[in-house]
């Protein structure tokens, strides 16, 4: 097929590259601009723009395509690809978009769908401890992530398992899924499902303002919250007042009296929880970097009784 590939981050990178070497013509990639990163606040090209870079694929970087993106419209539409392929783009695509291509907008959606809809699907099913995610291929409407589903790849969360662990899974999956749906949509093996509207929930984009770790809800609760926010924006607390992350943890056998938030062995950091106890295995301190616990533990022993948050 010949394929506009629509993609920014990490997640997006391993579909462009399966579609690529499974030999289909990419004629052009679409990626959101540049951001500043670091303390120069240096221009850092997107993961997907890096891609089409080394393979000599051309690249374009629209502010929008609702407003102000005519000229790529245009470009698209002379272009005529067969399918367009959408995975964590990042921006609303127009009708005038999802009308060109032959097979229609196919999008990469990391949850199953009706189920996690929206900008943080993967992170959101770690944090609601749900026991299986996965990946979904759809047809792209005008709604947000409400268009038929096309195929669909299921798999089980670890019990330790990070948002950014899943994240790298799902976006393996998710290559394999997207080379195998465009396979059968060609040869017309595919019937589109409607979502069912009663089924369905949406998981929206996470911010720092959901870091802080609230002690008094259950080890599991804090441990699934400390893994659904691993690595970004990262469940956070305090240590004598100075800010940790936390990136890391486990649920410990026992429990403890203690107030919650309360430190109940300073060899390992397990900690008191409103129910049971949790250990945290990988920690960063402020102005320091990421390291296990034990780590920081060694230049930076706790008080037995130190209360986290305070």
């Amino acid at each position: 097929m010949k394929i506009v590939f629509m993609g920014t981050p990490d997640f997006a990178v391993p579909s462009l590259k399966a579609l690529y070497e499974a030999g289909h013509e990419i004629q052009a990639v679409f990626c959101q601009p540049d951001k500043p990163k670091g303390r120069g606040y240096k221009l850092v090209p997107p993961p997907v723009k890096v891609f089409a870079l080394g393979k000599d694929i051309p690249y374009f970087q629209p502010q929008s395509l609702k407003n102000g993106g005519e000229e790529y419209i245009r470009e698209i539409e002379t272009l005529a690809p067969d399918c367009i392929v959408v995975a964590a783009y990042g921006k609303i695509l127009p009708k005038s978009v999802l009308d060109i291509p032959k097979f229609g907008c196919v999008n990469v959606h990391g949850s199953l769908l009706p189920k996690y809809r929206g900008a943080g699907p993967i992170q959101w099913a770690v944090l609601n401890d749900e026991k299986t995610t996965g990946i979904t291929t759809m047809l792209m409407g005008e709604g947000l992530d409400t268009g038929d589903m096309l195929l669909k790849s299921e798999t089980e969360i670890g019990e330790n398992e990070t948002a950014a662990e899943l994240f790298d899974r799902l976006a393996d999956m998710g290559a394999s899924l997207i080379v195998e749906t465009l396979d059968k949509l060609e040869k017309g093996e595919i019937t589109p499902v409607p979502q069912n509207e009663a089924e369905a929930s949406y998981a929206p984009m996470l911010s720092k303002d959901l870091s802080p770790i609230d002690f008094t809800k259950s080890a599991r609760e804090v441990h699934k919250h400390i893994c659904g926010l691993s690595d970004w924006p990262c469940a956070s607390t305090t240590i004598n007042g100075k800010r940790i992350k936390v990136y890391h943890s486990e649920i410990v056998e026992g429990k403890s009296e203690k107030l919650p938030g309360t430190v109940v062995n300073v060899k390992d950091l397990t900690v008191a929880c409103g129910e049971g106890l949790v250990r945290f295995t990988e920690i960063q301190a402020e102005g320091s970097k990421r390291m296990a616990t034990a780590d920081y533990l060694r230049g930076k022993p706790v008080a037995e009784g130190t209360v986290l948050g305070k």
